[in-house]
């Protein structure tokens, strides 16, 4: 353990913001600013090394090109460090962690993606805890010197989850993510427990593949009562959209009505690969469970069982990239590739 290595990569986020003396508001800083406020770290017997991108971004600005960022920076320093640490700003962290998690085929390291909902610098900041527990789960090694953790996961509070099944759930609280339907991966307590079960595990011999590619030609839609057929239709006819979505009621239900299912059916035979996810929290689609949702499964639609909104987005645009025809990405978006979904 005393020589594990460990890469901390800075992206942005308010976990490097530091207030401005002058007018009060919150500015990016860099990774100095961060070891300044943690000193704990240099109390790790790990190897601890950092790099950041040249301009730091607000998570807002997150886009496919800083995903190959990071896959980049992960790429060209796999065989040297044991784990990655990415602090990133939390309104698009599950996004990068969905995609990363992807995106970093076959991983067998742990890439653990952390923030805070107050600037380091601040008394109460909770990113002292986050960095300082992203840090240990991703040196941490079995007895066999292995990484315990394989694969794309986000620290927050004291929880560890599966990055393609986290969501941001609060603005305002300490606990801002959750992962409604899987539990987490570790809970660090006064030891840290972990699921071992739950652990994701590549085939044995696979190869690490890095993916640098995503096709952001991806749109969700959000069902509700009165949507307009006209922006639905406009949508689904849209020449520029590959793939589409459905965010849809309850266990995976749609209204009945003709023009809708004529539209869904177009689009399919377009070539447009379209996945029903539901707006619920918790729970997964069943399209057989009611003709409402019944009448999705006819129209050609995929069910996305119970991924994000997050996950199902970023997991269409990355098969999208892949140069497979509709066929294939539809009996992929229904299977789990990397731990997404529950099958």
């Amino acid at each position: 353990m005393r020589n594990r290595k460990v890469l901390i990569i800075y992206t942005g986020g308010t976990i490097g913001m530091i207030k401005n003396p002058i007018n009060g508001t919150l500015d990016t800083f860099n990774l100095e600013h961060l070891v300044k406020h943690v000193p704990e770290l240099s109390e790790f017997e790990y190897v601890i090394s950092s790099c950041q991108f040249d301009n730091p971004i607000d998570s807002s600005d997150i886009q496919p090109s800083h995903w190959s960022m990071i896959v980049d920076i992960i790429t060209n320093y796999y065989d040297s460090f044991d784990g990655f640490v990415i602090l990133h700003g939390t309104d698009t962290m599950a996004y990068t962690a969905s995609a990363l998690s992807f995106m970093l085929q076959n991983i067998n390291k742990p890439v653990i993606l952390t923030g805070s909902q107050l600037p380091i610098g601040i008394l109460r900041t909770d990113g002292k805890e986050n960095i300082i527990n992203a840090v240990e789960f991703a040196a941490a090694a079995d007895e066999n010197g292995l990484p315990i953790v394989r694969e794309v996961a986000v620290c927050f509070g004291q929880y560890l989850y599966r990055g393609n099944r986290v969501t941001k759930c609060n603005v305002d609280n300490f606990n801002a993510f959750t992962s409604y339907n899987e539990n987490p991966l570790a809970v660090a307590g006064v030891d840290i427990q972990y699921d071992y079960k739950n652990l994701y595990r590549t085939d044995d011999g696979s190869k690490f593949i890095p993916h640098h590619e995503m096709n952001s030609h991806v749109i969700a839609i959000t069902l509700f009562p009165g949507i307009n057929p006209k922006v639905v239709q406009h949508v689904l006819e849209d020449d520029d959209i590959n793939g589409i979505v459905l965010r849809t009621f309850g266990s995976g239900n749609a209204p009945k009505q003709q023009w809708l299912i004529d539209a869904i059916k177009k689009a399919n035979e377009n070539g447009k690969v379209i996945v029903n996810i539901t707006q619920c929290q918790k729970g997964a689609v069943e399209m057989g469970r009611y003709q409402t949702g019944y009448q999705l499964y006819q129209a050609g639609v995929v069910n996305g069982r119970d991924m994000t909104v997050e996950c199902a987005v970023t997991k269409l645009m990355f098969l999208l990239s892949r140069n497979l025809v509709p066929r294939q990405i539809r009996n992929l978006m229904s299977q789990s590739l990397v731990g997404e979904m529950t099958v």
